[in-house]
């Protein structure tokens, strides 16, 4: 029987598998720019006269173990909020079936979890940035998230209200606006933030947020992808249950 628990099971496992190819794309084309910018701020405080800070954990660890720590703990729990958006989302969505509704939330999930709040505060590599202000920069990128979220609850509740009168796609354009606009007043509400220096590299910078983008693409697409055959593979043995995991959320 499919219940909310071998769902959340399930998305964590995937979540599992999202982390690790996610780590491939990070170690072969986001810890290059890493290292470029590590070197980049040793010479800078080197020419300043400035005396290096102690390792607290070295790079080799850093690169290899604690980014997989990072990216397992990150995904797994990715997955579980997945596998709850896909409950909810699984019979609302027309004639979508589990393969359907999983890509659909998990290109929704990369849009309004990591491409908007991208689009406004970008990530920098760890060595780049005023690091007396990485508490008052992580309230903002959260908040940008928080709203983002609160942007595609309330579209999606517009575009639902909607669709009865106006029909489904004009709904859906309509629910879209209310998206944009949400997200357009916050990006002129809330500071800019640019720390980069003048003299970084525009190349490692720009491969570096590629990189970044890359590693949340693969993520949730594996996510979204996995998740939606395993569940279909399992409704079609079951297909009487497809109804008790819309019902179940």
């Amino acid at each position: 029987m499919i219940t909310m628990r071998s769902l959340l099971v399930r998305g964590m496992l995937v979540g599992l598998a999202g982390a690790v190819l996610a780590y491939v794309v990070a170690w072969f084309f986001g810890e290059p720019q890493v290292a470029s910018a590590i070197a980049f701020e040793e010479a800078k405080s080197a020419a300043a006269g400035e005396a290096a800070e102690p390792e607290l954990v070295s790079r080799g660890v850093q690169s290899t173990i604690g980014l997989l720590t990072g990216l397992v703990i990150y995904a797994v729990a990715l997955g579980g909020f997945f596998a709850i958006a896909f409950a909810f989302a699984y019979g609302r969505l027309g004639t979508l079936g589990a393969r359907g509704t999983a890509a659909l939330v998990a290109g929704a999930g990369l849009v309004v979890v990591y491409v908007v709040p991208l689009l406004k505060y970008p990530p920098n590599p760890p060595a780049v940035g005023n690091a007396d202000t990485i508490g008052r920069r992580t309230v903002l990128y959260f908040t940008m998230i928080l709203i983002s979220l609160l942007a595609a609850a309330i579209a999606g509740y517009a575009g639902r209200s909607l669709a009865a009168r106006w029909g489904a796609w004009n709904a859906a354009i309509a629910g879209f606006a209310v998206f944009a606009v949400i997200v357009g007043v916050a990006y002129a509400v809330l500071p800019a933030i640019n720390e980069v220096p003048a003299d970084f590299s525009a190349t490692v910078l720009w491969r570096f947020r590629v990189a970044a983008l890359g590693i949340q693409i693969v993520l949730w697409g594996t996510v979204g992808l996995l998740f939606g055959a395993l569940t279909e593979r399992a409704l079609r043995h079951a297909p009487h249950q497809a109804r008790e995991v819309a019902s179940s959320a």
